[in-house]
């Protein structure tokens, strides 16, 4: 990765004028001039809307960076002056390279053109000439697979075909910076397959991508980092697991209790700890009680150091931890072999429609697997408050030689809606160990078998 940045923010700010009458637009082009040139003091007409406070990053060649956050937290202005197509109210940005973006639907498209005209008005406002253009064309149309429509006007496309051709041109530019607002949600999932594919490759070669997204295991994924912004403000940024356990802390957390999280999240962020990796595991580690042979055991050093515990919303998870099924607690795991995973639950209020559960990841974040104690349409109707429940889930470790974390959680209604009335984020921490001699490959043993025969 080199050394210099391919995008650089500097205390980046962005300030939109908020009128309050048609009218005011008017009376503020007008008046201030006059005012300054009678020497008094200028009135403003509107109120100040700070989209983005002092934002600074930078992103390196060959870097995904995931950009999450709150619907109107600043993402979509904050790449929009990457791009070039705002300019910050304070702050500066230097940008090295070739940009192409999909920042919206059509960008860069004129609806009256056909899809083929539009390849090359893009291609030329994304810096090819109309001889590179004519070179990738053919590929360009046939990535971007709307068969019939290519010689139609865009106004005639939906939103899928628009972004499809949007698309396939962006990265037919073969752009040192390829910038995404969440324009590849619209395509079928067999497309944005494709796509990330695609990206992945643009990635491989050198370029640098930045984009937007709600889906928090595409984030942990594929991101080398993350960031998270709201009302305009970094609070975190790091590593993609613990950005978006910080966000999810943020997102799932009571009206009330938003602004408390917010500002907490903030400081961390401003005093170092917003932006840190998760520390690594201490290099000696002390089995208190490890048999011999291949027996699932406890070790001590094993301790996860990224817990994110979720605000309360009438209960509490306490004592989460894994055991073999005599009742041991280990967190050293044989393949092939069931264990149980109990944690207890103190209600301190009533609660309706409860659920409990289990997710177990990667050391990146990526979700693996799951389970659930009810079915979606029928959970325990009515929880008294003073209960305490002792949650047990039975697994078998199908989980190649690896670390994994496990997440804990309490689902139950509020109002006409599902959310968490409490979760604990990497909360257990184990290792499956290895199995000489295994064939499987990949996170999950799925005990295939393999034949075959010669073709005589």
């Amino acid at each position: 990765m080199s050394s210099e940045a391919a995008v650089s923010l500097r205390g980046i700010s962005k300030c939109f004028p908020i009128y309050a009458k048609p009218g005011d637009r008017l009376r503020q082009f007008l008046f201030p001039p006059v005012a300054r040139v009678a020497g008094a003091k200028a009135r403003n007409y509107y109120d100040e809307y700070w989209a983005l406070r002092d934002v600074s990053f930078e992103v390196f060649p060959g870097e995904q960076i995931g950009i999450v956050g709150r619907n109107g937290a600043g993402k979509s202005t904050l790449l929009q002056i990457i791009c070039g197509t705002l300019k910050p109210t304070t702050g500066t940005v230097d940008v090295r390279g070739r940009v192409a973006a999909l920042l919206e639907l059509g960008a860069g498209f004129n609806p009256e053109l056909t899809g083929a005209e539009n390849i090359y008005l893009n291609g030329s406002v994304l810096g090819l000439t109309n001889d590179e253009i004519a070179e990738r064309y053919d590929s360009i149309v046939a990535f971007a697979d709307i068969p019939g429509f290519i010689d139609q006007p865009v106004k005639q496309y939906s939103s899928g075909m628009y972004m499809r051709l949007a698309f396939a041109v962006a990265v037919h530019v073969e752009p040192d910076i390829l910038v995404v607002d969440e324009a590849l949600s619209v395509g079928d999932e067999a497309y944005q397959r494709k796509c990330h594919a695609r990206i992945r490759k643009l990635r491989d070669n050198g370029a640098t991508i930045l984009f937007v997204s709600h889906s928090a295991g595409h984030v942990t994924e594929v991101c080398d980092r993350a960031v998270l912004i709201d009302r305009g403000e970094v609070l975190a940024m790091g590593t993609p697991k613990s950005v978006v356990s910080r966000y999810q802390k943020l997102l799932y957390a009571r009206t009330e209790r938003q602004d408390e999280i917010r500002a907490s999240l903030l400081d961390d962020y401003r005093g170092g700890v917003g932006s840190l990796d998760t520390p690594a595991l201490p290099a000696a580690r002390r089995a208190v009680a490890q048999p011999g042979g291949d027996e699932a055991y406890w070790d001590a050093g094993l301790v996860s150091q990224s817990v994110v515990d979720f605000p309360s919303r009438g209960c509490i998870i306490k004592e989460p931890g894994i055991f073999t099924i005599s009742g041991e607690r280990v967190n050293v795991l044989r393949p092939d072999e069931d264990y149980l995973y109990k944690y207890q639950v103190c209600f301190d209020r009533d609660a309706v429609g409860v659920r409990f559960g289990m997710m177990v990841k990667t050391k990146a974040g990526v979700e693996l697997a799951g389970w659930v104690s009810h079915p979606e349409d029928s959970p325990l109707p009515h929880v008294v408050a003073g209960s305490t429940y002792e949650v047990s889930i039975r697994f078998r470790n199908v989980f190649n030689a690896d670390t994994y974390f496990m997440n804990a959680g309490v689902a139950g209604m509020d109002g006409e809606h599902e959310t968490y009335l409490a979760r604990a984020v990497d909360v257990v921490m184990f290792r499956s160990m290895r199995v000489a001699g295994s064939l499987a490959t990949g996170f999950i043993n799925f005990q295939g078998q393999a034949s075959w025969e010669a073709d005589r």
